[in-house]
């Protein structure tokens, strides 16, 4: 009589994962033609993604957007801000220093945001290098604010020639 090994299923598993995987990468650019394809409907959360990552710009960029009208809205913490910052910036902080000097969240960001912002305000939005202001771009969209721009690499800048705003 001969013995029967024991499945365990993970060969198959492994074998669903990779075929998943193999699809997702085949998929990727009928996505992405098909999100940019004028005239279509998209659900609002593909269309939320899309317009967010287009609005995404390097230091440069919005030195630039500045001279149109934009505000700089910087998110540092406030000795972050007294280091250096774009001139005309508004500095309202994501995150505070709190008891031992770890960073906590500002409880007042957004009524702070809100009661000098309206919702329609074009606001470019920066930190130091990108981590707060893209959370606090989405913070925002998530209540209405629709004239966003994320500064890439904050006031650092991305690593470029240029280096930022400094």
């Amino acid at each position: 009589m001969r013995e029967r090994s024991r499945c365990t299923g993970w060969g198959r598993a492994a074998a669903r994962g990779t075929v998943a995987l193999s699809l997702l990468m085949v998929a990727r650019p009928l996505l992405l033609a098909l999100l940019s394809a004028p005239g279509l409907a998209l659900p609002a959360a593909a269309d939320k993604l899309t317009a967010m990552s287009a609005n995404r710009v390097t230091s440069i960029e919005a030195a630039e957007m500045l001279e149109q009208g934009y505000e700089y809205l910087d998110v540092r913490s406030r000795p972050e801000f007294d280091q250096g910052h774009p001139s005309g910036a508004w500095n309202v902080p994501l995150l505070n220093a709190g008891p031992g000097g770890r960073m906590q969240a500002n409880a007042d960001f957004m009524a702070v945001v809100k009661a000098n912002f309206a919702t329609d305000a074009k606001l470019l939005v920066g930190c130091k290098s990108g981590g707060r202001s893209a959370r606090a771009v989405q913070m925002l969209a998530e209540v209405g604010y629709s004239e966003l721009v994320d500064v890439r690499g904050g006031f650092s800048g991305e690593p470029d020639p240029a280096g930022g705003w400094r």
